[in-house]
């Protein structure tokens, strides 16, 4: 047997999703799956005699549910963990707290379809398996929740957060990450103070999370996270998250950004893409911008950092100790569209000193 093989634990209580997942995974030389169970007890059975490289996990469970033993590995062994979820828009809550709880990315999974989906999803399956065997999972453990604010914001917005809403909104910060993404963006927008920017972002994640996950931020910021809609306005202390599944644009009329949500194929596999993001700010902002690359597998992003660069704008990289994937990061310091590399605690403070000649703290 090679013992190089990427060794993986299937967590799941539908045999399906154990027979199917096993299988597809068993088809690549490079992985071995070591076990599939229908729980978290008999998973840490399994555990005690060999430990596996990666968790592939479900999240509704039997006798202890996923995000429980999600929690219970990363404080006690961390461990790269690839979530498989149902994909409902209730679920969508449950898998941004697995996110915030060190998961490294989601499959999801229909309720109808099961098994013709897995089948059909092999390549991704398989993807997310390599990814997370490389995933830096010391920092997915540094990186905890944020309490949620518990201030009048929750009633009403504090008047100068309202009154800089209705300004010209002169300024862009624009963001790329993919996987490790949600922890990162976590760190960064919670860190921004109340007067910021205008924050256009896409973060790699399927349909109807992007929702769920930008009403977790924005009860955690200091600033308002939304999911943006097509011609939100680009406004001071606001950050546009795109949609899942959707392509997100900054657009310009007079002095006013605003955005487009669209349509269209896939670019560098990705829809949203930052590399779309990135194009339409350096023609629409150029100089007016900054551009924030983060942690995710790939290039995305890599060549419309270059052209923000390009066009004069400001341009920073999160730092491959910090990154859970050191992917697109490096491939736009490579490529030369980075100006100033930082760790991810960092990058909030090189957001307001870029930008401090405009914005007031």
């Amino acid at each position: 047997m090679n013992v190089s093989r990427i060794k993986v634990l299937v967590v799941d209580d539908s045999a399906v999703v154990r027979q199917v997942v096993t299988g597809l995974l068993a088809d690549d030389p490079a992985i071995e799956v070591i076990a599939a169970v229908a729980d978290p007890i008999l998973a840490m059975a399994r555990m005690n005699v060999q430990w596996p490289d990666v968790i592939i996990l479900d999240i509704e469970m039997p006798r202890m549910d996923g995000i429980t033993f999600l929690k219970k590995i990363m404080s006690e062994h961390p461990t790269p963990v690839v979530i498989c979820s149902t994909l409902a828009e209730a679920g969508a809550q449950t898998s941004m707290a697995a996110l915030a709880a060190g998961a490294v990315t989601i499959i999801t999974k229909p309720k109808m379809g099961l098994k013709q989906f897995l089948e059909d999803a092999s390549e991704d399956m398989v993807s997310a398996v390599k990814v997370a065997a490389q995933a830096n999972v010391k920092v997915l453990r540094a990186i905890t929740p944020v309490a949620a604010k518990n201030t009048a914001d929750v009633i009403m917005p504090a008047a100068d957060k309202h009154s800089a809403m209705i300004q010209t909104t002169e300024r862009v910060v624009a963001l790329g990450t993919s996987t490790g993404g949600t922890q990162a963006l976590e760190v960064v927008l919670t860190s921004l103070p109340r007067v910021t920017p205008g924050i256009v972002i896409v973060q790699h994640m399927p349909e109807k999370f992007t929702a769920a996950f930008a009403e977790r931020l924005n009860g955690l910021c200091q600033i308002e996270v939304k999911e943006a809609q097509n011609n939100d306005r680009v406004l001071n202390s606001r950050a546009l998250i795109a949609p899942g599944g959707k392509h997100l644009l900054l657009r310009r009329t007079g002095a006013q950004y605003y955005v487009e949500v669209m349509d269209g194929p896939l670019v560098n596999r990705h829809r949203p893409s930052v590399d779309v993001l990135f194009r339409s700010v350096a023609q629409c902002a150029g100089a007016n911008a900054l551009g924030v690359i983060m942690t995710g597998m790939g290039d995305d992003g890599a060549a419309g950092l270059l052209e923000m660069r390009n066009a004069g704008a400001h341009t920073v990289a999160q730092d491959e100790a910090s990154c859970v994937v050191y992917g697109m990061p490096k491939e736009a310091v490579k490529r030369g569209g980075v100006e100033k590399t930082v760790p991810l605690g960092a990058i909030g403070h090189e957001i307001m000193r870029q930008l401090s000649g405009v914005m007031v703290r």
